[in-house]
Formats: structure tokens, sequence, C-alpha cells
């Protein structure tokens, strides 16, 4: 006789197949720019780092957007691809992030409390979404780390425009407010959720990263 628990065994997919799930497809699309964001500013090339980062919530956003217009999802297949995305995301908003700040401080230790603070601040923020979710249908508690990259990579434009003393000042500052409002009680929309906001992160994606491609050369 099969056991309920011998169904299930039976029944579960493939890991990889999810795969070619195309919600997840865009999810890893957003994993591999976050991988080479992470490269540039461990080797100190941070306009390129930043055109990474962007494109990673670029691709956060698509990936939401499409497995909502999708049909034929399963219930599994929605819990998987909110499980990688989480996973992603404490990758793409906090680790990444940290090491940028830690690869523009020269990795000085002095630094490295701010470093944890970020991360610290994106795990718990991600926890407690994973935990309660939306405050209501549209709006997050505390500010959605997404907006922490968007952020960022228009400070950094500031960087070739000041002094260095004052633009790390700032920077550095920005990076820690941002922390303070990712896990304050504050309400903030949910703006991925938005096919008008997505356009407009496409937009604004597509500005930076001709920007900074500019600037690199």
């Amino acid at each position: 006789m099969t056991t309920d628990t011998e169904k299930n065994k039976t029944l579960q997919p493939a890991i990889i197949s999810y795969v070619k799930d195309l919600p997840n497809i865009c999810s890893l699309a957003g994993l591999a720019c976050t991988l080479l964001a992470i490269y540039f500013s461990i080797i100190g090339v941070f306009y390129a780092a930043m055109i990474g980062m962007i494109w990673a919530v670029a691709f956060d956003w698509a990936d939401g957007l499409i497995a909502r217009r999708m049909k034929g999802r399963t219930g599994s297949d929605r819990m998987f691809g909110g499980q990688l995305d989480l996973v992603i995301d404490i990758v793409s908003y906090g680790v990444t992030p940290a090491i940028l700040l830690l690869s523009y401080g020269q990795f000085n230790p002095i630094f490295l409390p701010i470093a944890f603070i970020i991360l610290a601040a994106s795990a718990i923020r991600l926890s407690y979404f994973s935990t309660f979710g939306l405050s209501d249908e549209s709006k997050y508690t505390g500010l959605a780390l997404d907006n922490n990259n968007i952020l960022l990579v228009f400070i950094f434009l500031l960087e070739s425009l000041i002094p260095s003393e004052i633009f790390s000042a700032i920077f550095y500052i920005s990076a820690l407010l941002l922390a303070i409002f990712n896990v304050s009680q504050i309400k903030t929309p949910k703006l991925s959720g938005n096919p008008r906001n997505v356009i407009l992160l496409t937009i604004y994606t597509l500005v930076i990263t001709a920007t900074y491609t500019w600037k690199l050369f």
C-alpha cells in the first residue's frame, strides 16, 4: 500500500525543472548581473558595478511582472519562485552594497561595521517580509530593498563631480540611512507591481547604463 509520504516523494518535481520557468530565468539573470556587480566592485571598476546593480533590479521587477501574467503556474511554481526571489534579493541588495562600500573604502576594516549593518538590515527586512508579507494589498512595512540599488547607483553619479572625501561621507551616510529605512515602520508603496513603474524603471535602467558606459570610456 502506498503511503501519503511516498506519494508526495513521487510527485516532487526535479530541482532543475524549475529552471525552465520563465520568471525563474529572469531571477537567475538578475543574479548573474549581481555577480558581475560584485566582481567589478572587488576589482574597483565601480561604474561597471553600477550597471550590474541596476540591471539586477530590472530583472527582479521583470520576473514578478511575468509571473503574474503567466497562466498555468502551479502553487509549487509560485512558492519556489518566491523563495528563489528572496534568496537572490539578499545577495543583490544586501551582499552587493556591502561589498561595494568595503571596496570603495579600499577594504579598510573600519568600514566593516557599516557593511554589517547594511547586510543585517537586509536579512532582517527580508525575514520580516517573508513572515508578514505586505502591510496591505499595495504597501510594504519598511523601505523595500530594491530601492537601495536604485538610489545608490544614482547617488554614485556624484562621485566624479565632488571631492572624494565629501562624496565618501555622502555615500556611506546614504547607505546607512537606507538600512535604517529598510527596517523602519514606515509604509512604502509596492512599485514593482505596476506596469507603468516597470516601464519607468526600464527607461531609468537604460539611461543609467548609457551614462556609466560613457564614463567607462
